[in-house]
């Protein structure tokens, strides 16, 4: 009991480790693919287990040292007492995260160097102190903690350094996006202002509801004689089928054309009513069910003029230009990096330029590569190709830069062209056009 309590502890603070000491470093970095092939193999030193180059040299070597010291935490996050030995069946796992971090570590200084940016001893103690207080009550919990995750202080303030580092990277690159224009607000202003800065016209009703045109009848006699609130309370109460008004008198309110609250017959009949008018029976066709309904009060239609919403509007587009940007950056980081990047013999892995691995996902059974497996092809294989989904020609707007996203299909065998621009949303071309695949 003590021991599965003391691993459920050791692995709540190694998930912690993760959150807290390396936030922002995620922030930027993502899964990384094997995207780049290499630009020349270095010559890789006797004691190193990978070469970085582009950057200075002595950050650029990870040596053999660095990649044991690096085991021992990534065993720990792994839920291991101590790290494998080559061989064993966890080792390719940890070593494969303890290798990435240290890639990561050298690519995130070697971008910071490029850009400029630097990161002093104070503010690395100052990043420390507040991840500390936010996060550790006594730096004693601070002190098990590291016990538990295995980090000494040497290596807490190098990822609090690549921490910093991080940040720095994405504010600068945030700053150097591009700007959002007068006309790019005023234009999404145009586009949306019907459907995200006008509030439509609406009207507060009162109604019974009941399939007996008897009741009905009686019911609309009654208000007829009597149609205050109080009264309506006890007409709807008495007659109304609705179980969602007839307690509150029959009130629907801010009911909107069109909003499919009522049929569309009596939503007709309701915005062309007289308020504080008595109307109906009115029966609707659908469910046979008549109606009943006085308006009691009329809200007109509410457009925000541009100047309410125009900086809502900046920020928004500001935001979205910042992340079309920052993956732009993200694209090309992962590229340069990995084209830089070389492993030794027995330390490769997919970050690696020399990478000369399948790329097929390790969790997959092998039959899913088979050209006739036995049994057939397991169900969970993974997808033979990457769907794409283009955006549906037209459908890009400033509102959706993205456009309506549709998943690309095989063209049909037998298929005309006319036939497959109208499948594909390009009615209106003319017969031969060449239909673009992106």
């Amino acid at each position: 009991m003590g021991a599965n309590q003391g691993q459920r502890n050791k692995s709540a603070g190694l998930q912690r480790l993760a959150l807290v000491v390396f936030g922002a470093l995620f922030v930027l970095l993502f899964a990384i693919f094997a995207i780049a092939e290499g630009i020349g193999d270095p010559s890789i030193p006797a004691d190193d287990v990978a070469v970085v180059e582009g950057v200075p040299e002595e950050i650029g070597h990870i040596s053999k040292e660095e990649f044991e010291r690096a085991l021992v935490p990534a065993a720990a996050e792994a839920g291991l007492k101590a790290p494998p030995k080559p061989g064993d069946k966890k080792y390719e796992e940890v070593k494969d995260a303890a290798l990435g971090e240290l890639i990561d570590s050298v690519w995130i200084q070697g971008q910071a160097e490029e850009m400029g940016i630097e990161v002093t001893d104070k503010q690395i103690a100052t990043e420390l102190e507040q991840i500390k207080k936010q996060n550790f009550k006594t730096e004693a919990a601070f002190q098990k903690f590291l016990e538990e995750s295995k980090y000494t202080a040497e290596d807490v303030d190098k990822r609090v350094r690549l921490q910093i580092l991080s940040t720095q990277i994405q504010q600068q690159l945030t700053g150097e996006a591009p700007t959002v224009g007068e006309d790019q607000v005023e234009e999404y202003y145009d586009e949306a202002k019907s459907t995200q800065f006008t509030q439509p016209a609406s009207r507060d009703v009162r109604a019974i509801v009941n399939k007996d045109e008897k009741k009905l009848a009686a019911a609309k006699a009654a208000l007829d004689k009597d149609d205050s609130p109080k009264n309506w309370k006890v007409v709807a109460k008495k007659f109304s089928e609705d179980p969602f008004t007839k307690t509150t008198g029959g009130l629907q309110a801010g009911v909107t054309a069109e909003s499919g609250r009522f049929p569309e017959n009596v939503e007709e009949a309701i915005f062309a009513a007289e308020v504080l008018q008595v109307e109906g029976p009115i029966k609707a066709p659908e469910t046979g069910a008549g109606y009943v309904f006085q308006v009691e009060k009329t809200t007109p239609e509410k457009v925000q003029p541009l100047k309410e919403v125009k900086s809502q509007i900046s920020t928004q587009l500001t935001q979205e230009a910042q992340q079309e940007s920052f993956g732009e950056f993200v694209s090309s980081y992962q590229s340069r990096w990995t084209a830089e990047t070389f492993c030794a013999d027995g330390f490769v892995i997919e970050r690696c330029s020399n990478d000369q691995s399948s790329g097929r996902p390790e969790s997959a059974p092998p039959a899913c590569y088979e050209e006739d497996p036995k049994g057939g092809v397991p169900k969970d294989c993974p997808a033979p190709v990457l769907a794409t989904q283009p955006a549906r020609p037209g459908s890009v707007s400033i509102l959706t830069p993205q456009g309506e996203r549709l998943p690309q299909r095989p063209r049909p065998v037998g298929l005309k062209e006319e036939e497959a621009g109208a499948a594909a949303g390009l009615e209106g071309l003319p017969p031969g056009t060449e239909i673009p695949v992106e």
